[in-house]
Formats: C-alpha cells, sequence, structure tokens
C-alpha cells in the first residue's frame, strides 16, 4: 500500500504543474462494458475510482472490490480510490447526526483501505436536503482527520451549485433544495484532499432536451467552485455518456382515470448513441454554443433526440482543465465513451 500512497502522492502533486497533463481519472461501475473498457485502457487511467462501496444510517460500510480490476490496478502501480455512496436524505441525515454511526463507518474504510491497498476513499453523498449542509461538511471533516492519520486521502464527488442559492421557478427550488444546497464548497475544501465537481446531468429526464452538461453551465459552475476551492485541489467533471429523450405511453392516475403525458429521457452510452443515429438516420451536428455533439431523428413519427460525449465533446472539456490548471478531471463512466478519447489520451507515467 506504501507503494501506491507514494504513486497517489505524486499524482495529486504534479498534476497540476505548468503544462503538464491533467491527472486523469475515471468511475468504474460493475458492468461488464465497464470492466473491459478498463482492462483495454488501464494505462491511460491516473486514479480510478470504482462503485464498490455503500453505507447506511447505522455507518454500516458494504462492498468489495472486483479481483480481476484490482490485480490490474496494482500489478500497474495504479492508484484505487473507492466511492463510498449514499443518496438517502433520512438515511445521511441519521449518520451524519450520530457519531458513533460516523466512527463505525470510519473504521470500515480503513479496515478496507488495509486490506486491498486502497489509496484512499471518495464519498459520494447525493440528494442530501439543504438544511445538512453543515452535517455534510462535519462528517467530511471528521473522516478526513481519520483517514489522514493513516496516511490516506479522502475525495468527495461534489454536485455543481452555481450561483449558491435558489432561484425563482419551481424547479431551481428543488434543485436547490434537494440536490445543489448542500455543498459548501469552502469548508468542504479544507479537508478535502480533492473535489470532482459533477459539471454533468444540466439536462435529465426532468428536463427538456439539451445538453448534458452545456458550455456555458460548465463555465459558470467551474467559476463559482474556484471561488472556493483551489485549483489544486479542484477535477472538472466531463461526462462520457448522453441522454436520449422521447415520447413514452401516457400514465393513468388509477383513482380518476385521466391521462397524464410521459415525455421522458434515459441515460445513453455514445456507441448506443450513434447506433441509433445508424439506424434511424440521424445526423449528428455540432453545437458551437454550448460544445457538444447531438442529432435527432423520427420514430413511429415521433422526434426523439440525443446529445452525447462525442470526441471533440470531450477534448472542449479536457482543454478547458488544461487551460484552467485544474488537478485534472473526472469522467463519468467507463464503458460508455467515445473509443475516439483514448486515442487523444496520453499514457500514465511510470512510477516506481
Amino acid at each position: 500500500m506504501r507503494r501506491l500512497s507514494i504513486s497517489l502522492a505524486l499524482f495529486l502533486a504534479c498534476s497540476s504543474c505548468l503544462y503538464a497533463a491533467p491527472a486523469a481519472l475515471f468511475y468504474l461501475t460493475d458492468s461488464p462494458d465497464s470492466i473491459r473498457s478498463f482492462l483495454a485502457h488501464s494505462r491511460k487511467i491516473d486514479l480510478l475510482v470504482p462503485t464498490w462501496y455503500e453505507v447506511d444510517e447505522n455507518g454500516l460500510v458494504t462492498g468489495a472490490p472486483n479481483p480481476t480490476v484490482l490485480d490490474r490496478a496494482h500489478s500497474e502501480s495504479l492508484p484505487v480510490m473507492p466511492i463510498v455512496a449514499l443518496f438517502n436524505k433520512k438515511k445521511f441525515h441519521a449518520l451524519a447526526t450520530s457519531i458513533q454511526a460516523e466512527d463505525q463507518m470510519n473504521e470500515a474504510m480503513l479496515r478496507e483501505a488495509k486490506l486491498h491497498g486502497y489509496v484512499g476513499f471518495q464519498f459520494d453523498l447525493e440528494n442530501v436536503d439543504y438544511l445538512d449542509r453543515d452535517n455534510l461538511s462535519a462528517l467530511v471533516a471528521h473522516t478526513a482527520e481519520a483517514l489522514h492519520k493513516a496516511g490516506l486521502q479522502i475525495s468527495l464527488a461534489s454536485v455543481p451549485n452555481a450561483p449558491g442559492y435558489p432561484g425563482k421557478g419551481g424547479f431551481a427550488k428543488w434543485i436547490y433544495t434537494d440536490w445543489r444546497g448542500a455543498y459548501d464548497l469552502a469548508a468542504l475544501s479544507k479537508s478535502l484532499d480533492l473535489i470532482c465537481l459533477m459539471t454533468y446531468d444540466q439536462q435529465t429526464r426532468w428536463t427538456e432536451p439539451g445538453p448534458v452538461a452545456g458550455w456555458q453551465w460548465t463555465l459558470d459552475n467551474l467559476n463559482y467552485a474556484l471561488q472556493f476551492v483551489p485549483k489544486e485541489k479542484l477535477s472538472l467533471g466531463i461526462p462520457l455518456y448522453g441522454y436520449h429523450w422521447y415520447t413514452g405511453a401516457p400514465t393513468e392516475d388509477k383513482v380518476t382515470g385521466d391521462y397524464k403525458p410521459n415525455a421522458t429521457a434515459d441515460y445513453i452510452s455514445t456507441p448506443d448513441a450513434l447506433q441509433l443515429a445508424n439506424a434511424f438516420g440521424g445526423k449528428p451536428e455540432w453545437d458551437a454554443f454550448d460544445h457538444t455533439e447531438f442529432f435527432w431523428f423520427y420514430r413511429d413519427q415521433m422526434r426523439e433526440w440525443i446529445f452525447y460525449t462525442d470526441v471533440h465533446t470531450f477534448k472542449d472539456r479536457y482543454q478547458l482543465t488544461q487551460d484552467r490548471g485544474l488537478q485534472g478531471f473526472c469522467s463519468w463512466v467507463l464503458g460508455s465513451e467515445d473509443p475516439g478519447i483514448w486515442d487523444f489520451l496520453p499514457d500514465r507515467v511510470a512510477t516506481k
């Protein structure tokens, strides 16, 4: 574990040096596509963040590594920093208001890091009520103290939260109270070694069709975060996937019998998006304002839209990371990417 810890220290210290390539952090799930992508391109990755663990309201940490992935990472001295996730308001509040539960969580993280040679952990704590803002900062500080004493690193996936307060409309209020309002970037950055700014999912199934991460929206959230987080601690989120908007069957109210419209959207990988374009005659176009690729097509006489990340979309955000001197970028998720990004990205610098 010492060799991996040294590798991560070099990764965090040198990745933002002048003219250095931004550090490449990639997320990995247990899907076969994600694992195949990792095994094919592990030499291009500087820090692997797999979704291997969850925590509940009692501090019980559950999960385990994928042996094939872990063996490859160790054989290449690739630092591994697994996610510890919790996406439930009530459970998070219970966890963050119980020192006993937090201590149990921290003990489990220390145990797993020692057992499997991790360099640390990344918290993915989402759907946190805005009233738990201080509780989130305190929990992160408590865990950071425990992990740092053991020579481990702690990072956080942060929901982008510019402009930092709720807007006028109903959606703006909801996205603040249920998602954005809990992240005090100034307080969090004091405890954390790295903040991964999730500058993606600007548009989702909750919204109208549009870019996963529009250019101005990305700039606004990056500029806001840089007011509070040193650039050496900030990693810019670059999505590797897209969203597919289409019209679903109307939903029926079981009491009144009334029908309601059901315009919806699904997550889609770039290869699957291009397969649909080929099947239904979609013509990919470049949106110069949002720096993103999109297309539309007709199926069953209804128009469907797909916005996705091609290599051009990826390169523009990579360049932004480099221009701003950030620590690096963090991309969700391996297995959904345009294969062209691997020809563009440099190999990882070998460490001893």
